[in-house]
């Protein structure tokens, strides 16, 4: 009699509780890339809208679009395998048993569970539908809709207790047209028919039609991340070695500075001097002249050149003239191939991952509006984003920029009033100009001071001791000019990778030192007295 009241009340336990129907994802291949794309059908864009995920058409064209996040495909083999496979993800979905039979009016607070709806007829999104996964990660949502499939005005799919946009998918036999604010999320699968987006419009999927247009006006979409996805990590970052330690500096130029600016990082040019900056405004070493630390980041800063100059890009970015407005990059290699000119604001959106890498590739200057913005969200880091630039850098007044700049034979001609630099600006050759602003270099090595030669004064640039011939072959004379420092003298040489091959105490006030053993090149040293630097500066051997 217990066992008898026992079953019967498990039966009326399971009769109450909601149904738990975990439908069978479909497999979408290769359109998975794709945050728009037809089969049949023109792909058309105007204003400004911000995608992330491939873009293209088998047959037809897509126009009017800005900087994509994500590769052009428009009949080629891309286009044409991921018609193949957006077909046989619309035949699965097609064919699957459908386990509810809702009303042809989605959403008003409604609230629905895992499974499959079919709805008979064509259907509305009003105000909120929400998707309960019920704890369940995997669980998924296949949305029949045998007739056209619309949202009103600021219509919402909202996910709950672990629901994913990559498990909702939203196969539909007619138009699909979007509101202006709407927020769709799945993957819709329109079958021989149209699917628009108005303004103001975003979609957390895909927007997929099997011969039909695709038109989008001034919208955010992007592909789902979860459900088996890679997590972008980007590329290896570039090995920075000395040049970690500066914030500002040219391997060929003057650095110049007017105004107050504060720096974070050392600050120094290895052919050239720096000046104007108030060391007391300098939390780093300030290297008036070259030395042996300028030296190693020279080397070093060409050293990583080399690298982000030789990695394969993976995303063009086509329209450099129409750079931020806006744009979402996620970490890639990017590429544009002339002149960029940044205008408002970039995002870049590390998808969670901390350690992701960002590397955009600029063959040619780069210049910013005023109050341009770079924006790092879900976990981006300035110290893993890297710029590589082939041209001059111009970054205008109250700008904010984060990432390490690596310019190459270009002048990085203005960091403007009001620029807050959370990075570094470096560049292989040319004049630095910075006016009132800030910079932070990031993630500065412990090592740093023990590379560097400790700050000059403008008080102590006199020359202490004269080293004559300058340039020399065979050998060179030190006379201590300053009678005071005879007995504490101590000449220490660098050759130009920052190793020692020099250092001597010079006791006497005139002393000739043999060289017959430094090989041809350039050398610095540094005249130090009770462990402070007193002169450095540079000695060639011919």
């Amino acid at each position: 009699m217990k066992n008898q009241l026992l079953f019967a009340l498990i039966a009326v336990m399971l009769f109450l509780m909601p149904t738990l129907n975990y439908a069978q994802a479909p497999s979408l291949g290769t359109a998975a890339d794709f945050v728009l794309f037809s089969t049949d059908g023109a792909v058309s864009n105007s204003g400004i809208s911000q995608l992330t995920g491939n873009v293209g058409t088998n047959n037809g064209s897509s126009t009017a679009f800005g900087n994509v996040n994500g590769v052009m495909h428009d009949g080629d083999g891309v286009s044409a395998q991921c018609a193949a496979d957006l077909l046989i993800a619309y035949n699965q979905l097609a064919s699957t048993t459908p386990t509810y039979f809702p009303a042809p009016l989605l959403g008003n607070g409604q609230i629905l569970i895992a499974g499959v709806y079919s709805i008979s007829s064509a259907t509305t999104l009003n105000l909120d539908l929400t998707l309960n996964a019920q704890g369940n990660s995997n669980a998924v949502f296949i949305f029949q809709v045998q007739g056209p499939l619309s949202t009103n005005a600021n219509s919402k799919i909202k996910l709950i207790n672990g629901a994913l946009a990559c498990n909702v998918f939203w196969k539909v036999e007619g138009l699909v047209s979007m509101a202006s604010g709407t927020f769709m999320r799945g993957t819709i699968i329109a079958n021989n028919a149209a699917i628009n987006m108005n303004t103001g419009d975003t979609l957390e999927g895909r927007a997929l039609s099997t011969a039909g247009a695709v038109t989008i006006d001034g919208v955010l979409a992007y592909t789902p991340i979860g459900c088996g996805s890679p997590v972008l990590t980007g590329p290896l970052a570039p090995v920075l070695g000395g040049a970690a330690c500066y914030a500002i500096f040219s391997s060929d130029g003057a650095v110049y500075n007017s105004g107050i600016t504060n720096i974070t990082g050392d600050v120094g040019s290895n052919n050239g001097s720096a000046t104007g900056f108030d060391s007391l405004l300098v939390t780093g070493i300030l290297h008036l002249i070259p030395d042996v630390s300028t030296a190693v980041c020279a080397a070093d800063l060409l050293v990583a050149y080399n690298y982000v100059n030789t990695l394969q890009y993976e995303i063009e970015l086509l329209y450099p003239a129409e750079f931020g407005n806006n744009l979402v990059l996620t970490p890639h290699t990017y590429l544009m191939n002339a002149a960029a000119t940044f205008t408002d604001t970039l995002y870049l959106n590390a998808q969670g991952n901390a350690d992701a890498v960002f590397v955009i590739q600029i063959n040619g200057a780069l210049t910013t509006s005023t109050y341009s913005k770079v924006r790092l969200i879900n976990g981006a880091q300035a110290k893993n984003v890297y710029w590589k630039i082939e041209g001059a850098v111009s970054i205008n007044n109250y700008s904010i920029f984060c990432g390490t700049i690596i310019c190459n034979n270009g002048a990085l001609g203005a960091l403007n009033t009001g620029v807050i630099l959370d990075g570094r600006a470096l560049t292989t050759t040319g004049a630095f100009t910075t006016t009132a602003m800030n910079a932070v270099a990031t993630m500065i090595p412990g090592n740093c001071a023990s590379l560097s030669v400790p700050t000059l004064d403008a008080s102590d640039t006199k020359e202490t001791i004269t080293i004559a011939p300058n340039p020399f072959s065979s050998f060179t004379s030190i006379r201590i000019n300053d009678e005071s420092q005879i007995n504490s003298a101590e000449l220490k040489i660098y050759n130009i990778l920052g190793e020692e091959v020099i250092n001597i105490t010079v006791t006497r006030q005139l002393t000739t030192l043999e060289t017959n053993n430094l090989p041809k090149g350039m050398y610095f040293y540094s005249v130090l007295n009770n462990n402070k630097s007193i002169q450095s500066g540079k000695l060639i051997s011919q």
